[in-house]
């Protein structure tokens, strides 16, 4: 079983894109992010004629996420965030695939920091934890898939001194970051690539993607029940560099048959 997360930067514009990558790499489960529509927007026509099913919720002009299935309909699960029902940005949804929840998280950004956006991040962050914690409590087979705007250490980030106030790479980005893990979280590409620089995002501005400047935002955290079926795990670089891209690039891991 195959499961992506994609940070599409606007699935309309991005859908050719989108299109051409799941033909090629056929993952069975596809957490999107930064969809910058409504729901009425959601091409799930298009969607649909590849093979897709599709649970989402959109937002105008920016945020709005989805999870896409393979010859099968996602069972929602949750469409926002718990923990602050005045909280209606569309960052947030989870549904059952095959037995496995996934979930698809846009987190906040948090720039400029310090201030309300980086404050909203961290509390964001903290409602993560908690929710992520009743599925470990539970021993539920999880998959939590998204753009996280964190990237956890200095080797997911290129070097260099640039991004030193940027909310990214913020000590209390990282140690939120690092403490959801804890719990009991696998991070899949670190798990089976501890060493190598894998990137999944690259500015568009000052020439990033042509010297490899990039950041590792997107993430695939295991629960416990999942981490013995972990086989394989990277990402599919190569589709940031195509032409309209989204600037990220697809995150994936493989899971072995029960």
């Amino acid at each position: 079983m195959k499961i992506a997360t994609f940070n599409i930067n606007n699935i309309n514009r991005r859908l050719p894109n989108l299109l051409v990558w799941m033909r090629a790499a056929k993952p069975d489960v596809v957490a999107l992010q930064e969809l910058k529509a409504s729901d009425g927007e959601f091409p799930a026509a298009a969607i649909e004629k590849a093979g897709y099913g599709a649970v989402w919720r959109g937002q105008k002009t920016w945020n709005g996420v989805a999870i896409l299935a393979r010859n099968a309909e996602p069972v929602l699960t949750r469409d926002r965030l718990p923990g602050k029902p005045d909280d209606h940005e569309a960052r947030y949804i989870e549904a059952a695939v095959r037995g496995i929840i996934v979930t698809s998280i846009y987190l906040p950004n948090g720039n400029p920091q310090p201030g309300p956006k980086f404050d909203y991040k961290l509390d964001w962050f903290a409602r993560l934890k908690r929710h992520a914690k009743t599925f470990i409590k539970q021993d539920l087979p999880v998959v939590l898939a998204g753009d996280y705007n964190v990237a956890p250490t200095e080797i997911d980030i290129y070097p260099t001194r640039s991004w030193d106030k940027d909310a990214l790479i913020q000590p209390k980005s990282r140690a939120a970051f690092a403490s959801l893990v804890e719990q009991g979280w696998c991070d899949a590409i670190r798990e089976l690539h501890p060493d190598k620089r894998l990137y999944t995002f690259w500015d568009y501005k000052r020439n990033r993607w042509p010297r490899d400047a990039g950041l590792r935002l997107d993430h695939l955290l295991l629960s416990p029940a999942l981490v013995s079926r972990l086989a394989k795990a990277g990402v599919d670089k190569s589709i940031r560099g195509e032409d309209g891209a989204s600037d990220h690039a697809p995150a994936w891991v493989v899971l072995k048959p029960l």
